[in-house]
């Protein structure tokens, strides 16, 4: 065996984060993450790879990743305790890792795991708040603030016209030789009836992936909706442009949390990786405001 796959369920407060990946100069996830394995399991740059690159300032609860670690650096970890590798490397990433970021769960991955593309679809929610009696202090960066009641119905009717597996240029920041191609599952908005969220305007979101900037720009094309400012058919006439919008706002990180990323069963994992890596193509698309493909 060359090497050990760990999984890593994690969290984090990306309020003082410029996102997940690493770069020079900047405090990073991955760079705090990496930088913290290194030296819990002494080994120079760990690469650790992540289901969810989130951007500057977006949460997860939710979050896995994955490092490859040498047989050798696996079992040298639990140093002179009885623990397990996996619980002992648990507790010692705990005594180093800052408070803004906490490994849940580590475990050594399924064969074929890989944490981003044997990912069957991410979970996100986004949460507003729009009653200035609700507004939390404690909160400030979790919840977007917005001066003015929302029309709820509308912007869920509106997120309705977007399901299916669609080409979503138009909300998404390209990349190049990167497809925009993506299932959105679910895109629901509710006005939030009880827990830590009553009150609260809140956006669930599930795809089988997203692109870059994606989820906060069907949020702001919802709110756009929302305020009344724009048709509930608008968001899709935008998604049928395949264009970015000038009038279609992203809106700030900071009310956006990773929730869940879902796998397949173990026996699926490789296939789905493979399934993930194949390049989505143009015309592998729904029809607008129909399901009439299924991604499989």
């Amino acid at each position: 065996m060359s090497s050990v796959r760990v999984r890593l369920d994690l969290a984090y407060d990306g309020t003082d984060f410029a996102g997940w990946a690493r770069q020079p100069g900047l405090r990073t996830v991955q760079g705090v993450l990496a930088d913290a394995l290194g030296r819990v399991l002494r080994t120079e740059n760990p690469r650790v790879a992540v289901a969810g690159r989130t951007d500057a300032g977006v949460h997860a609860r939710g979050q896995v990743a994955h490092v490859d670690v040498t047989p050798e650096a696996w079992e040298r970890v639990v140093g002179r305790t009885t623990r397990t590798p996996a619980e002992a490397l648990a507790t010692r990433l705990a005594g180093v890792l800052p408070p803004d970021v906490v490994v849940h769960r580590v475990g050594v991955a399924p064969p074929g795991f890989d944490a981003r593309f044997s990912a069957l679809r991410r979970r996100y929610a986004y949460r507003v708040c729009d009653d200035a009696l609700l507004r939390d202090p404690l909160r400030r960066t979790h919840v977007l603030w917005h001066r003015a009641r929302l029309d709820v119905d509308a912007m869920d009717a509106a997120a309705r016209l977007l399901l299916g597996r669609h080409d979503f240029a138009a909300f998404c920041r390209p990349r190049p030789g990167a497809t925009t191609i993506r299932t959105l599952e679910v895109l629901r908005w509710e006005r939030a009836q009880e827990g830590a969220d009553a009150g609260l305007v809140v956006a669930h979101v599930q795809a089988d992936a997203f692109c870059h900037s994606m989820v906060r720009a069907l949020v702001g094309a919802s709110i756009a909706v929302g305020e009344g400012r724009r048709d509930v058919t608008w968001p899709a006439d935008l998604l049928a442009g395949r264009r970015r919008d000038p009038g279609s706002a992203v809106v700030a990180a900071l009310g956006l949390t990773l929730e869940e990323v879902a796998y397949p069963p173990d026996a699926e994992l490789a296939a789905r990786a493979e399934q993930t890596r194949a390049t989505r193509a143009a015309d592998d698309v729904d029809v607008l405001r129909g399901r009439c493909t299924d991604e499989g």
